[in-house]
């Protein structure tokens, strides 16, 4: 039995998302920053450990300067998770981060929402996880698309969650 979810990559612009988004997809890596416009689409078919298989479906949607609110809703409808990236090296993508989970989980309450904090390999993995816990912001995950830290285990265990 083939299963297919959604999961929508959310966050700021310039958090990495995109980056995220294609070195899962296509485990690639460039260092030219290109602006997305809408959405982009891609699918990446995972091996889960039952022996099933999972059609990831992912979106990569432009990122927004104030809310997540500003999303279109079209992107959200039928989504099975929601990552919200945030930046580990620019405050202002993650300081409101608590009031844009608190919009995701009463608006689509059936959804799965992970929070990744991309470019680790820019900071001290140590000093970063230290400020973020100081300053209550929750995360899942800290990530580098640059280097893959922790890219493939993310989503794999996203996977997995989403399945269950």
């Amino acid at each position: 039995m083939k299963l297919s979810k959604k999961v929508v990559l959310l966050g700021h612009f310039g958090v990495g998302k995109t980056s995220l988004f294609r070195r899962f997809v296509d485990d690639e890596f460039s260092e030219e920053y290109k602006v997305t416009l809408g959405v982009q689409i891609k699918k990446k078919v995972i091996q889960l450990p039952d022996g099933r298989e999972l059609s990831m479906i992912i979106w990569d949607t432009e990122g927004h300067s104030d809310s997540v609110e500003d999303t279109r809703k079209s992107y959200l409808l039928g989504s099975h998770a929601f990552i919200y990236v945030f930046d580990v090296t620019r405050e202002e993508t993650y300081k409101n981060l608590n009031e844009e989970l608190d919009y995701l989980q009463k608006n689509y309450t059936k959804v799965t929402a992970k929070v990744l904090g991309n470019k680790l390999d820019l900071v001290n993995e140590k000093e970063i996880t230290a400020h973020l816990k100081a300053q209550n912001i929750p995360f899942d995950c800290l990530t580098s698309a640059k280097t893959n830290k922790n890219v493939q285990d993310f989503f794999s265990d996203l996977a997995k969650e989403i399945t269950s």
